[in-house]
């Protein structure tokens, strides 16, 4: 897995968002008007178009999706990604929590860990040493790979 070239200017999404992209991922470029048939399916929902078109205009203003003209139509299309999106999101939390300036925090953390847990951030610390190897034997610009 590589770290995507494009980054949205703002990951945090909320709910009708996320569901609104995972729609774009399943489906690859519906126009907003399959995106509402889609979410209309549950007989419990309500929702309008124009509901729908907002929140596709402010997922574009993030910087997550894209629209083009086919047919006389919009289609929108996910501008990264599902497995992009979780790489970007995870490495954005994983900032967060580093960010905390007492390390009692990130001990106390640690501390509460099970076994497994341990063993899994072994694996990964392990694939990140050889990712940077292998990035520190590879020419300038190449994209660089996410553990």
């Amino acid at each position: 897995m590589f770290f995507p070239a494009h980054r949205p200017q703002q990951l945090s999404l909320g709910p009708l968002e996320r569901e609104i992209l995972n729609i774009l991922w399943d489906t690859g470029s519906p126009s907003a008007k399959e995106i509402l048939d889609r979410i209309l399916q549950d007989p419990d929902r309500e929702l309008a178009i124009t509901s729908v078109t907002t929140v596709l205009q402010r997922l574009s203003q993030k910087g997550w999706v894209s629209r083009h003209k086919r047919d006389r139509i919009f289609r929108w299309e996910a501008k990264v990604s599902r497995s992009q999106a979780q790489v970007l999101q995870s490495h954005d939390r994983l900032q967060e929590f580093l960010a905390v300036s007492n390390p009692d925090t990130i001990t106390a953390f640690a501390d509460h860990l099970d076994q497994s847990s341990v063993e899994h951030l072994e694996r990964l610390t392990e694939r990140l040493k050889a990712a940077r190897a292998q990035r520190a034997n590879r020419p300038p610009g190449e994209d660089s790979p996410c553990t």
